[in-house]
C-alpha cells in the first residue's frame, strides 16, 4: 500500500498497464459531479433535506404510494435532466481501450449507460426498471419529463422548492400482467440485493487483474466488502476519491482527486501507449 494519499495518474496507468480484465467499482461521487445528489453530502444530500427510511423502504410504499412514486418520479426527473460527466465518459473510453472491462455500480442512475459503458452491473437496481410489487414483472419506464413530471415536479428541483412532499403525489401505475401496483426498480432499505447481479459482480471481481474504485464511501455493506475480494487475490485496488473512505486504508494507490478530474487524465495516459503501439 502507497505510504501518500497524492498518488500520480502515471502510477494509476502503469497499474492498469498490466492488468487484462479491469473492473471498477463507483459509487454516488462518480455521478455527483454530473449535479445528481447523493444521500450523504453535506451540502446537497438528499438525506439533509429528510429521513430517506420514511420513503425508501417496502414499509413506505406500503403505508403511502403517491408519496414515494412521487419521490422516485423527483429523482428520475433529476437523472433524466443530467449528463455523463468526464469521468463516465472515461471509464467508456477505458472499456474501448481494454477488453473485459466490467462497472459494478451502486447508483441507480443510468449515466454508465448512455456514456457508452456497455457491461454495467446495477448492484442497488435502477431507477429506469420498474416491477410489479405483486408479481415482480418488469413494466416499461415512463419518463419523469411528461406533463405530470417536468411540470409540477419541477417546483420540487427549481428554485425555492426544499423537499419531495412539496410535490403533487402521483398514483404508480398498475401491472399491465396482474393490475398490482408498479414500485421503483431499486433496493430499498431492509431488502437483499437482486442475487444475480451480486452474483456476476462478485465473479467479475474473483476473475479481474485490477480493481478502480470511484467515488464510494465504503460504508455501505455489502458492496462495501467488494474490494477485498480482489485483495484477498493479491490483486491491486486503486482507489480514487477527494475524500478519505473506509476502501482508502487498505487500497493499494489513493489519488486524492474527482472522477471528472482524475479518470479522464488516467485513460489519456492509457490511450497515448495503445497510439504508440505499446500493451494495453
Amino acid at each position: 500500500m502507497t505510504d501518500t494519499p497524492y498518488a500520480s495518474p502515471v502510477a494509476i496507468a502503469e497499474a492498469l498497464l498490466s492488468s487484462t480484465r479491469v473492473a471498477v467499482l463507483t459509487g454516488a461521487g462518480m455521478s455527483a459531479e454530473s449535479g445528481i445528489p447523493t444521500f450523504r453530502g453535506s451540502r446537497n444530500g438528499l438525506w439533509a433535506e429528510f429521513d430517506p427510511q420514511q420513503l425508501a423502504t417496502p414499509a413506505a410504499f406500503r403505508r403511502d404510494p403517491p408519496l414515494v412514486w412521487a419521490w422516485y418520479r423527483w429523482r428520475t426527473a433529476l437523472v433524466e435532466q443530467a449528463v455523463p460527466n468526464a469521468g463516465h465518459q472515461a471509464i467508456a473510453q477505458l472499456e474501448r481501450l481494454k477488453e473485459g472491462v466490467v462497472v459494478i455500480t451502486q447508483n441507480v442512475d443510468d449515466l454508465h449507460e448512455r456514456a457508452g459503458s456497455s457491461n454495467v452491473l446495477h448492484l442497488h437496481g435502477s431507477l429506469f426498471e420498474p416491477r410489479c410489487l405483486a408479481c415482480a414483472r418488469p413494466h416499461p419506464h415512463e419518463s419523469a419529463a411528461g406533463p405530470e413530471g417536468a411540470q409540477r415536479q419541477g417546483r420540487t428541483i427549481g428554485p425555492g422548492a426544499s423537499t419531495p412532499e412539496a410535490a403533487l403525489r402521483v398514483s404508480p401505475p398498475a401491472c399491465t400482467h396482474c393490475g398490482g401496483p408498479v414500485r421503483p426498480g431499486v433496493v430499498w432499505f431492509g431488502e437483499g440485493l437482486p442475487a444475480a447481479t451480486w452474483n456476476r459482480a462478485t465473479r467479475a471481481l474473483e476473475d479481474c487483474d485490477a480493481l478502480l474504485v470511484v467515488g464510494t464511501s465504503g460504508v455501505v455493506q455489502p458492496a462495501a466488502s467488494l474490494p477485498r475480494l480482489v485483495k484477498q487475490r493479491g490483486k491491486p485496488v486503486i482507489e480514487i476519491n477527494p475524500d478519505t473512505s473506509e476502501i482508502t486504508h487498505g487500497a493499494d494507490i489513493h489519488w486524492n482527486t474527482t472522477a471528472a478530474e482524475g479518470l479522464p487524465r488516467i485513460v489519456e495516459l492509457l490511450g497515448a501507449r495503445h497510439a504508440a503501439g505499446g500493451p494495453t
